[in-house]
């Protein structure tokens, strides 16, 4: 089992300007998507603070969101990078398989990435996050490359603080729409 720490706050301010995002989304009616939590297990507590001091993960967590948007299953995860490239240390073969999984059932699964030295925003669509980190032996990479971003995914910077991701997720399943049919 995993033990919780500070590596597991890494991107909560990303983490957060979607979940804000998200309770518009759904005041407006326009989608319904839920951050979903990693389970925990408290070990050790701070009785003064009132705060937990030690846990480990409980089990694997799947994707930090899911939902749905205009009656499209979505599900994706946020991850953030400093990097020109986004590490496959961030990326657990576990979530991909569910995200694969997701996929396969008619919906559409995807990572919203943030590169923090650039401060540029992309939907990696999950073909392109497998190409990669499916084929990571072979193409002896650890990391999807920058370039490997399609600009058509690039998300605007956020305005009024609203991240617009799903306008962006909407190009995508048109895409794939057209692309099976």
């Amino acid at each position: 089992m995993g033990y919780w720490n500070s590596r597991g706050l890494r991107g909560s301010v990303f983490e957060e300007l979607i979940n804000l995002t998200n309770e518009q989304y759904e005041k407006r009616g326009i989608a319904l998507i839920q951050k979903i939590p990693t389970p925990i297990k408290p070990v050790e507590f701070d009785t003064v603070k009132r705060t937990i001091k030690l846990a480990y993960f409980e089990q694997k967590s799947t994707v930090d969101y899911i939902g749905v948007m205009d009656g499209i299953p979505i599900c994706f995860d946020a991850k953030e990078t400093g990097r020109k490239s986004l590490p496959f240390s961030n990326i657990h073969e576990h979530q991909v398989r569910f995200m694969k999984e997701f996929d396969r059932q008619g919906g559409i699964a995807f990572l919203l990435v943030h590169f923090t030295t650039e401060n540029v925003y992309y939907l990696l669509p999950l073909e392109t996050l497998c190409r990669y980190f499916e084929h990571s032996d072979t193409m002896k990479v650890h990391s999807i490359p920058r370039e490997a971003f399609e600009e058509r995914y690039r998300i605007n910077p956020p305005e009024g603080g609203l991240f617009n991701y799903l306008k962006t997720a909407l190009d995508y399943y048109e895409d794939k729409k057209r692309k099976t049919a």
